[in-house]
């Protein structure tokens, strides 16, 4: 008979076969003895200061990794703030593993102290959850849950486990593989259509290929490079899709839609083939697809079938994962020319911004240019949300390294913990986080996470005094009637870092720039301020 263990240790043990390094959580006495077994590993465990964060930071660390990544979070308020990040995970596919704490199993429908139904309120933007009722069939969960998290459509996955389910004595093996007779994602493309779309693009005048997020999900990023030289396709992307490729590359066009550039979307415009590789096609990126569909051919390739379709018609749907498609696709595909068409592209009217900023003010656009340039080819970009988004996406020149960002949920206060999970999880890289001032101040408290664990990440802050964003559409839509917009009464950012011991620079003309670009050159944690016009605009 073979010697019975805690589930909170099989738990630990899960983890462990799952080649998981490292956590991200905030405890309380419902996951207790969970922490306590991890106490006894050589996992790490860092403490965030916000729940929400530790699903931030598992979410950037799950994107450079890619692998599913785990935050922990207790019953009741620790389980519900959970919830944003959750579904700023759904939002853009990415594969964390939840695990909460719950209240003992007789006490769930109680109403007990700190308990919540975590799986239900979860339910609408969650790949799947369970709430564990028999502490033997914990290490079958940790598997189908890990399974789902990275396979198909990635996404969050959440476990909740009652405190006296994490006390229970069972006898433990972990799976070697999960077994799921309902679940079974479309890898391969199916081969007519792989064919459809070879004969379309050799037939096209004017293709072009828009690459998504979904190309990074499928670490594919090689193979969508090759695939846009062998067919020599100019190529745009998605928000989610940038850093697929170089700024500098000679076929990338930039990013589409109402915040993209006048290239991109004219190219989008007049191709004859639209080639959508690995992207949902969001609002924001094509926000009439009626007028796209008129004149010209959609070829759409996605893993998700319940995507081709939705937002926009696909002349030529091609289900499967991108990697794999792509592969079938240049197993076949003839070497073709399209410098007639790329030449066009670049002849189109480039977007250019010749306003002088204030005196003590500091453009944000060619500021991010500029900082593109000081910061090493393999630094990877976690922008927030809000104008800072914006500016990012259009100006900062990305290298080698990833863009990260919150795309589909749009939710503020992600960059600076996801900046530290990303950096946890390439500690030899750059990390960037990117905010604006009311972003930041949703999230500053992760400064003490990244002093406490070594992440040394770099935080620019792009300070207007507002909420930019919104205060540009009630100027514009409402009459220019600013209400709960003014940011005032913020700390100085830069006393701010100071007291986590971090060192700082405020950027108002270019003595105090090349000052802020010597200090991001250093091996440590920084704050940099960047003073902007209050009324400064997104584009």
């Amino acid at each position: 008979m073979a010697e019975k263990i805690k589930v909170s240790e099989a738990m630990v043990e899960c983890l462990k076969a799952e080649g998981i390094k490292v956590v991200f959580g905030y405890p309380g006495a419902a996951i207790c003895p969970f922490y306590d077994e991890l106490y006894k590993s050589n996992i790490k465990s860092v403490l965030v200061r916000h729940e929400v964060n530790g699903g931030h930071a598992a979410n950037g660390y799950a994107r450079i990794s890619g692998k599913p990544a785990v935050c922990i979070a207790t019953s009741g308020p620790g389980a519900t703030n959970l919830l944003t990040a959750i579904a700023t995970a759904y939002a853009d596919s990415i594969p964390i593993v939840c695990i909460t704490g719950q209240v003992n199993s007789e006490q769930i429908g109680s109403d007990a102290f700190q308990e919540a139904d975590i799986t239900g309120s979860a339910a609408p933007f969650i790949k799947h959850t369970y709430l564990v009722k028999d502490g033997s069939m914990i290490g079958r969960i940790f598997k189908e849950a890990f399974y789902i998290a990275g396979s198909g459509r990635p996404g969050p996955v959440l476990i909740d486990v009652p405190m006296d389910v994490q006390n229970e004595m069972i006898e433990f093996s972990y799976p070697k593989s999960a077994v799921i007779r309902s679940y079974k994602p479309t890898s391969k493309g199916n081969a007519l259509q792989v064919k459809r779309v070879i004969k379309e693009i050799k037939d096209a005048k004017k293709p072009l290929l828009c690459v998504g997020g979904g190309v990074f999900l499928s670490n594919a990023k090689k193979e969508v490079r090759e695939l846009s030289e062998r067919f020599d396709l100019p190529v745009v992307s998605t928000m989610m899709g940038i850093s697929v490729f170089e700024s500098d590359d000679e076929r990338f066009f930039g990013m589409l839609g109402m915040h993209g550039s006048k290239t991109a979307n004219r190219a989008v415009s007049e191709c004859d083939v639209l080639l959508l590789v690995g992207a949902r096609v969001g609002d924001r990126a094509i926000s009439n697809p009626a007028i796209i569909e008129k004149n010209k051919r959609i070829i759409h390739i996605d893993i998700d079938p319940a995507e081709i379709g939705k937002n926009i018609t696909a002349d030529i749907p091609l289900v499967g994962d991108v990697k794999t498609v792509v592969l079938q696709i240049l197993k076949d595909a003839p070497k073709l020319s399209h410098s007639d068409w790329i030449s066009e592209i670049k002849g189109f009217d480039k977007q250019s911004d010749n306003k002088k900023s204030k005196e003590g003010k500091i453009d944000p656009k060619e500021f991010l240019s500029r900082l593109s340039e000081v910061m090493g080819e393999n630094t990877h970009v976690v922008a927030d949300v809000g104008q800072n988004q914006i500016w990012t996406a259009t100006h900062y020149k990305m290298k080698k390294g990833r863009f990260l960002t919150s795309g589909g949920m749009g939710t503020m206060g992600y960059a600076v913990p996801a900046a530290i999970g990303a950096k946890l999880a390439d500690e030899k890289s750059e990390v960037l986080a990117i905010c604006g001032d009311g972003s930041f101040q949703m999230s500053f408290m992760e400064l003490a996470t990244a002093v406490q664990h070594g992440a040394d990440i770099k935080v620019i802050v792009m300070k207007n005094n507002y909420l930019g964003m919104v205060r540009e559409v009630q100027d514009k839509a409402y009459g220019g009637r600013l209400i709960a917009v003014s940011l005032e009464g913020s700390p100085d950012f830069i006393k701010l870092a100071a007291a986590y011991g971090i060192n700082g620079v405020s950027v108002n003309d270019e003595k105090s720039m090349t000052e802020a670009f010597e200090l991001l050159k250093k091996n440590t944690p920084c704050v940099i301020e960047c003073v902007v016009d209050d009324f400064e605009s997104t584009l």
